[in-house]
């Protein structure tokens, strides 16, 4: 059954997640701040632009977005031209971005005085995924939203679960990416010790990579880090934005994360070397500088 659906961000994730629920048969709103993102977005699958989300939000069963950051979020929710003036009781609004627990708990509480469902939805699996349509999804919100929202999730996504309420999406992308944080550290001193002791990693790799060091950290990243490559998904930028919310996280609820901590003053190095928009995977390059 078609659905009318929103979606604003149509940045490197929000871009394939929203064709997915295009091409799943739903009618699709799109709002881009960047407004050619939007046009590109409409002559490759079925769908409306809207000029602002605001706009985009009238009517439609479902809200998404997917934005930078916790302002970006507070400005295309609740700003002048925001999802909440327009967004009908009954509906559901799903949140991709990775933001604060806290700015999440402040949506569903205001989303729930006006009479319509929030659910924060961070995902994992990076651009690669979203162009797959094979994203993980991290859910917080109340089941009966979750329940009806799940089957429009479900087009991008290859996995999608309630994990609590309100905030329990962030705080598991959280977890998420202090996994990721200590594991890409550990695959760069594992890689440069084994390029240092002259083992041809490539073969190293494929055998360790079917046993207990196995991480999809390794079987997708391994190749490029050797060959010193680094555009092919998510940016540092990006992720020690993510990696300071878990770290004020942490201050508030007493988990010590020294090792996150290390790993993003070495975020830091790489970005003062330019690595920006590097994937995560070049903290490599600490080591095998050029």
């Amino acid at each position: 059954m078609s659905c009318n659906v929103s979606f604003i961000g149509l940045g490197v994730m929000g871009y394939p997640m929203a064709g997915y629920i295009s091409k799943a048969g739903h009618n699709v709103t799109v709002y881009n701040r960047t407004k050619s993102k939007a046009e590109k977005w409409i002559k490759e699958f079925k769908g409306k632009i809207a000029m602002s989300p605001e706009e985009a939000a009238k009517d439609s069963d479902f809200v998404f977005t997917c934005v930078g950051n916790d302002n970006d979020l507070k400005e295309v929710a609740i700003g002048k031209k925001g999802i909440f003036n327009s967004i009908k009781k009954g509906s559901v609004y799903i949140d991709n971005t990775t933001a604060s627990a806290t700015v999440a708990r402040e949506l569903h509480k205001n989303a729930k005085a006006h009479g319509f469902g929030f659910l924060d939805a961070p995902v994992s699996g990076g651009q690669a995924g979203a162009e797959k349509g094979a994203l993980t999804v991290m859910v917080g919100g109340d089941k009966k939203d979750f329940d009806k929202a799940k089957s429009v999730i479900d087009c991008y996504s290859k996995k999608v679960q309630l994990l609590g309420p309100s905030g329990s999406g962030q705080l598991a992308k959280m977890v998420n990416q202090i996994c990721i944080a200590g594991l890409v550290q550990g695959l760069s001193e594992a890689i440069n010790f084994g390029l240092n002791a002259g083992l041809k990693m490539e073969d190293v790799i494929d055998v360790i990579s079917k046993g207990a060091a196995q991480s999809w950290q390794m079987e997708n990243r391994y190749k490029t880090m050797i060959d010193d490559k680094f555009e092919f998904g998510f940016a540092v930028d990006w992720m020690r934005k993510d990696l300071k919310i878990a770290l004020e996280e942490a201050k508030k609820n007493n988990s010590p994360l020294p090792i996150t901590k290390i790993v993003d003053s070495y975020y830091e190095e790489i970005q003062k070397m330019g690595g920006n928009r590097w994937d995560t995977s070049s903290l490599i390059r600490r080591f095998r500088k050029k």
